[in-house]
């Protein structure tokens, strides 16, 4: 292929959220999350597991810190859990907890290394859930709080904020489905949670601008969704639904100033939007930010098909959409490889959503590793051919639409580590550094090696 390089300003970086790779869930004050309850719920996680040890990050950040520094990364997105620094979700600060978070800043910044805060990565605490989790306002309030306290200990040294992480699983997984914590299954409460969720972004925006942050954002998972036949009139509605539901329903309150009226139309059908929006909540949600966190793993093609059996995620859907199989290589989640659909996707960002700079803070895949690594008969190398390929094509897909004139400013790769892949357990690998979980050794991928040339080359 063609070599490639990318501009002098480009952000080269990892990312990581802490439930996911932290442990220590009882240690310093740390109070319970969601994700706890969820994990100990019979049925919910694979195989019973959690997130009480995963991968030491609490114990070992001192050693991820250096294995950052080794690949070169500029940057490294973290999140904070609200169970460490309140762990009811309110009152008082815990001081153990924003301890951790100031000794890895130091960490990084030490190494060089520029930290990215994300204030929430699914991990509410457990008492705000029992209170209504996203379902009550007073947690899009509590939320902002819980900003301004983080941001008073770390506001000093860290320049990048973002408030939410993938609101629509929070949302639509959380409680639509109940695929994901709390596990709650009811369309008008996915609706209702995806309002509070935004106006606890609008909230935290303004607490954290208010404190003098420079740089606040938001990372969604925008979907590029597409038709099955490009002709057809049927189509194109099926297309409207599910990026109604998956993508304006968010983007366009955050940067347009207001729902899109046929999304306020689809959710009437389950619940009335006058119960939880209140007059001012849209001019709260739409704050100005500076950066918009894009995570894209693979596209969502749709055909319109009376009695098609629809897909629960997307509440409505049911009856008329048929959501295609992938019909070409996948990763070991299942998930569709097309590079080609970054390249629309952020095309379409720039152009629907002009003004507002981009960056990949998402990107990766899982894959089984081959050979599975053993450090008693192996050489030492973890060979994940698949991962540098899917790394590779997206890279050149996100160089396709810079290229084309999208403000894209960087790009994360998810993820650092191997980690507690959600409902998953642990048995998916993302990370480009593999995790011996019985031992906690960590060993450099040869996706890690890959990286690290691209990013000391700029390029590809």
């Amino acid at each position: 292929m063609n070599e490639i390089r990318f501009p002098e300003n480009f952000v080269w970086g990892a990312a990581t959220a802490a439930f996911q790779i932290e442990g220590a869930a009882q240690e310093d004050g740390r109070g319970a999350s969601i994700w706890d309850t969820f994990c100990r719920t019979p049925g919910k996680v694979y195989a019973g597991h959690t997130g009480d040890v995963a991968c030491d990050h609490y114990h070992r950040y001192s050693d991820d810190v250096a294995l950052m520094a080794e690949l070169g990364l500029q940057a490294y997105r973290f999140s904070v859990a609200w169970p460490r620094i309140q762990p009811d979700g309110t009152g008082p600060v815990n001081p153990r907890g924003l301890d951790f978070y100031d000794r890895l800043v130091d960490t990084l910044i030490a190494r060089g290394i520029d930290p990215i805060v994300t204030l929430y990565h699914w991990d509410l605490p457990q008492t705000l859930q029992d209170r209504g989790g996203w379902l009550n306002r007073e947690t899009a309030e509590h939320f902002a709080e819980y900003a301004a306290a983080v941001h008073t200990r770390l506001g000093d040294r860290v320049r990048t904020w973002t408030t939410l992480n993938e609101p629509w699983c929070s949302s639509y997984l959380g409680y639509g489905n109940g695929v994901h914590a709390p596990g709650q299954q009811d369309p008008a409460a996915a609706f209702t949670a995806i309002h509070h969720l935004l106006l606890g972004h609008g909230l935290a925006a303004g607490a954290l601008r208010a404190a003098g942050v420079q740089v606040v954002g938001i990372t969604l998972n925008p979907t590029d969704v597409q038709p099955a036949d490009p002709t057809s009139a049927d189509d194109a509605e099926a297309v409207r639904l599910v990026d109604g539901m998956h993508n304006r329903i968010f983007l366009d309150p955050l940067l347009k100033g207001g729902y899109p009226d046929d999304m306020l139309a689809h959710v009437a059908r389950y619940v009335d939007p006058a119960t939880f929006i209140r007059d001012e909540d849209e001019k709260t949600i739409a704050a100005p930010i500076e950066l918009l966190g894009i995570n894209y793993y693979s596209p969502t093609y749709v055909a319109w098909r009376p009695g098609a059996a629809g897909d629960d995620k997307y509440p409505g859907t049911e009856g008329r959409v048929h959501f295609l199989p992938a019909t070409g290589p996948v990763t070991d989640m299942g998930w569709l490889i097309e590079a080609d659909g970054l390249t629309r996707l952020l095309e379409r960002l720039g152009r629907d959503y002009p003004g507002v700079p981009l960056m990949i803070t998402e990107n990766g895949a899982a894959f089984a590793d081959r050979p599975r690594y053993d450090p008693s008969v192996d050489d030492g190398e973890v060979r994940d051919p698949d991962r540098i390929a899917y790394l590779d094509g997206h890279l050149r897909a996100a160089h396709t639409a810079l290229a084309r004139g999208v403000d894209l400013r960087g790009y994360l790769v998810w993820s650092l580590l191997d980690n507690f892949e959600w409902a998953e357990g642990y048995r998916k690998r993302f990370g480009i550094i593999h995790v011996d979980y019985l031992t906690q050794r960590r060993t450099p991928k040869a996706s890690a090696r890959w990286y690290q040339e691209v990013i000391a080359r700029n390029g590809l």
